[in-house]
């Protein structure tokens, strides 16, 4: 591809990307205009998520994660991806499990709990997943 072409679709990619950024802002400024209640709501959960997430990896380390491996190797970043994954499985059994029994024994792991921590791993996946998770 002769380097004109390769700059023309370049460009094209970075005004594209720009659009994407401007829809997406009109958006948000939409939906907190519509709904600023539940705008509102939707960042304070953030922030529990946030606060939830440093807490734990404080506990855990971010080795808990990385599960040893080395993270810029795919093998090991597939492996990791692979624990998230089985982590995930045990939250949502735990969310249905909550959901049929009405109650839980463990303190402090209620249903809200849990499903932050199912966001989290989402979070944390894509982390992992966009190589931002570093010891």
């Amino acid at each position: 591809m002769s380097d004109s072409v390769k700059k023309y679709h370049e460009d094209k990619l970075v005004q594209q990307d720009k659009d994407d950024f401007d829809a997406y802002n009109d958006a948000v400024a939409h939906f907190e205009l519509d709904y600023p209640e539940l705008a509102e709501e939707f960042h304070h959960i953030q922030h529990e998520m946030y606060k939830m997430f440093a807490a734990k990896h404080m506990d855990y380390g971010l080795n808990n994660i990385a599960l040893g491996g080395d993270l810029t190797n795919e093998d090991d970043k597939k492996f990791s991806l692979t624990g998230l994954c089985i982590r995930l499985t045990d939250k949502i059994s735990r969310l249905k499990n909550l959901l049929i029994n009405g109650k839980h024994y463990v303190k402090g792991e209620g249903m809200e709990d849990t499903f932050i921590d199912i966001a989290n791993y989402g979070i944390i996946g894509l982390l992992v997943g966009r190589d931002k998770w570093k010891k």
